[in-house]
């Protein structure tokens, strides 16, 4: 017998005994301490999250915080037109002077501050990506918990694409100083609409 085969079988012999797995249970826990959660940690990691009673109030707050001539791109319906064009599938180029992406996200988490969006609400995948400012528009009813929660509610069979969104861009790795904005958007702004 070799070493080899000694080790492994010294290693089988040592093994510990065999438990069973423990049972997840779905936290499900829906609150008004889970929005105020998810509000201090987006806030935490340098992101923005703003209740709203209505589209409108959301309307207004971004006509006035993002006046023309910034380029904004809307993919919800309720929030202006959508100011995009039909060559943007061929060439994602186009988005490279997008002030202000503004997309519908499908849900959110309270331990991380994060934001589930899949393709189909970006338009195109660099969108969130590309921008200066993201904003992404959840209900308050859809603040998950936990990420337990959150991965109990992903359905991967009706996209090909999705992502958690937790933030605006940034880095730490130069001179160990925050840059916000450094490979992406310099802000994040999330609305919880109640309505």
């Amino acid at each position: 017998m070799d070493s080899r085969e000694k080790i492994l079988e010294r290693v089988q012999k040592n093994q510990p005994a065999a438990s069973a797995l423990p049972l997840l249970n779905s936290y499900g826990t829906k609150s008004s301490e889970s929005i105020q959660k998810f509000v201090r940690s987006l806030g935490n990691i340098g992101g923005t999250a703003i209740d709203a009673m209505s589209w409108n109030e959301i309307d207004s707050y971004l006509r006035e915080r993002f006046p023309s001539p910034a380029r904004r791109i809307s993919l919800i319906q309720q929030l202006g037109s959508i100011d995009f064009g039909s060559d943007s599938e061929k060439n994602p180029r186009t988005f490279e002077n997008v002030s202000v992406s503004i997309l519908a996200g499908e849900f959110a988490v309270a331990e991380n501050g994060a934001i589930w969006i899949t393709e189909a609400d970006m338009g195109d995948r660099v969108l969130p990506f590309i921008c200066e400012h993201l904003v992404l528009v959840v209900h308050a009813s859809a603040v998950h918990e936990s990420m337990h929660d959150a991965y109990d509610h992903l359905d991967s069979s009706n996209h090909n694409f999705g992502t958690f969104i937790a933030g605006p861009s940034k880095t730490a790795d130069i001179e160990q100083s925050l840059v916000l904005g450094a490979h992406g958007p310099k802000t994040l702004t999330v609305f919880l609409l109640h309505a």
